[in-house]
């Protein structure tokens, strides 16, 4: 069975480490702030000006005032700052995000990442993804592995403008967790229930898999 949005956020929060930095991109990445494995130590950052960003609030813990770059209402951890989108973006170029988590509308083989824009239909900015590729120092794609026509989403080249080149470390889709390294895609672990054969037919990209695929896991 594919995976919801929020298993997929679970699985991304198992790429977690203690003492990161990390940027939380608009949509399923936004879920992960739910699951940052308890006692461990990490600061989200949202590009709009908050380090130290924590789970949705509760009805009686939403404050208008505090949101994220989606515009969605969020909480502030212990220890959080707050400071101008200019300082922020500072942080992002400098190099001092650990781990973004982006969505995605293509991947290729290659690392490539179409985020930001398909033609034809409107958009209201690029917004800092183009920042992140660039500064981050590791990378995870959230996405679904194929679109609403059963389309893959993982490509031998993508067919989207570009927002990054040769940048994506991961992808977890709602079937699987892949690697991007060598032109390829690698084949790390499958959605519980989900084939191999399933992901393969669904990849337009090359996907090598190793003899035993392991299930994703969620403790």
């Amino acid at each position: 069975m594919a995976l919801t949005r929020e298993q997929m956020a679970m699985r991304v929060a198992q790429e977690l480490r203690d003492g990161f930095y990390v940027n939380l991109g608009i949509g399923i990445p936004t879920l992960v702030a739910n699951y940052v494995p308890q006692g461990m130590d990490v600061m989200l950052q949202s590009e709009n000006g908050l380090l130290g960003m924590g789970a949705y609030p509760t009805e009686q813990e939403v404050d208008a005032d505090m949101i994220n770059a989606g515009k969605e209402t969020v909480t502030a951890c212990t220890g959080a700052a707050i400071f101008s989108s200019a300082e922020s973006f500072a942080m992002i170029r400098g190099g001092h995000v650990d781990l973004t988590v982006l969505g995605a509308f293509e991947v290729d083989q290659h690392g490539n990442l179409a985020s930001w824009m398909i033609p034809g239909k409107l958009i209201k900015g690029m917004g800092g993804a183009m920042d992140l590729v660039a500064g981050a120092k590791n990378i995870i794609c959230t996405m679904m592995h194929a679109n609403k026509q059963g389309e893959s989403k993982l490509l031998q080249h993508c067919s989207l403008p570009l927002t990054g080149v040769n940048c994506i470390n991961k992808i977890v889709t709602d079937l699987a967790l892949l690697e991007v390294k060598g032109g390829a895609f690698h084949l790390l672990e499958r959605a519980p229930g989900v084939s191999v054969a399933e992901i393969q037919a669904k990849t337009a990209g090359i996907l090598i898999c190793p003899d035993d695929v392991p299930e994703m896991a969620f403790s």
